[in-house]
């Protein structure tokens, strides 16, 4: 079992940044991939970016060049550098962890807005 606890959403303005963390406890030797997807309202939710053990990442072409995903594994924990946020980034963002099981968090909320 792997649970993961995210932390740092809130409410920024456009052009800010924020900086989301995701700390795995449990089984988070097990872990191979992390990742934050994001769900707006009445969307599906999609995969944001992603980072394997070794350090790939992977990202959705609209926040390649303003977000950074990075991770820790010493302290099983992963982030995500959101810069340049734009309205159309507000969403809840939950961590996922595929050990090759898949964990969720719980969510937290990031709003972009004037």
């Amino acid at each position: 079992q792997v649970q993961l606890v995210e932390s740092g959403g809130g409410l920024v303005q456009p052009g800010g940044s924020l900086r989301l963390s995701c700390a795995a406890t449990g089984s988070a030797s097990s872990i191979f991939t992390m990742g934050w997807y994001r769900q707006a309202p009445g969307k599906l939710r999609e995969l944001v970016a992603s980072i394997t053990r070794e350090g790939n990442t992977r990202y959705m072409y609209s926040v390649k060049r303003r977000f950074t995903i990075s991770r820790d594994n010493a302290k099983n924990t992963v982030y995500l550098q959101m810069n340049s946020l734009q309205p159309e980034d507000t969403a809840v963002y939950y961590c996922n962890a595929y050990t090759p099981v898949t964990y969720w968090g719980q969510g937290t909320q990031v709003t972009v807005s004037s």
